[in-house]
């Protein structure tokens, strides 16, 4: 296995309590574990990249129900300061909700040598989970590390989660701790 940590979305807008996101507190809760993770990570030479939501001033998707924030080029578009950063990590700006979605990660990856991705941020049922559909869509075994995600509560991130525990693409697709994953390696 030779893996890389995709952080999805840990944001300074989204930890900026003037937005009031719902899922504000619980980014904060796995930020820790986030930091172990990529710790690690770094200490095995495993490529750390963040994927951040970069939209545009008056973006489509703002025409729904979410609020507008990491707008490009604002400060709330940056990787929170409560993530540990390091030289090495890529940062990857996107416009969607997949880190896949019309970025270079794929190329990225595959540079890199890639053939598995530990996916870990907000939103578990969003964005998350569109990652990890994608990399399995672009043949990487994709896991989702779960005490390293969140969703608006966490009856919504366990439910996500629970579809996905014994799925008939096993073992391309896991949900795990990030102690199993670390272990695994």
């Amino acid at each position: 296995m030779k893996p890389a940590i995709i952080i999805v979305d840990m944001l300074k807008d989204t930890f900026n309590e003037e937005h009031k996101f719902p899922i504000t507190p619980f980014a904060r809760a796995i930020t820790g574990s986030i930091n172990s993770l990529t710790e690690f990570a770094r200490s095995h030479s495993i490529p750390v990249i963040f994927a951040m939501d970069s939209f545009m001033a008056g973006d489509f998707i703002f025409q729904g129900k979410m609020n507008e924030g990491s707008i490009r080029g604002t400060e709330g578009a940056e990787v929170t300061e409560e993530l540990v950063q390091c030289d090495t990590d890529l940062y990857l700006p996107k416009r969607r909700f997949s880190a896949f979605f019309k970025t270079d990660l794929d190329q990225t990856l595959r540079l890199y040598e890639v053939d598995t991705v530990a996916i870990t941020g907000i939103a578990t049922h969003w964005c998350v989970l569109s990652t990890a559909l994608d990399a399995l869509a672009s043949d990487f075994r994709a896991y989702i590390i779960e005490d390293c995600c969140a969703s608006f509560n966490q009856e919504m991130h366990e439910s996500t989660l629970n579809l996905y525990r014994k799925n008939p693409l096993y073992p391309l697709f896991q949900v795990m701790t990030s102690d199993k994953f670390m272990k695994e390696l």
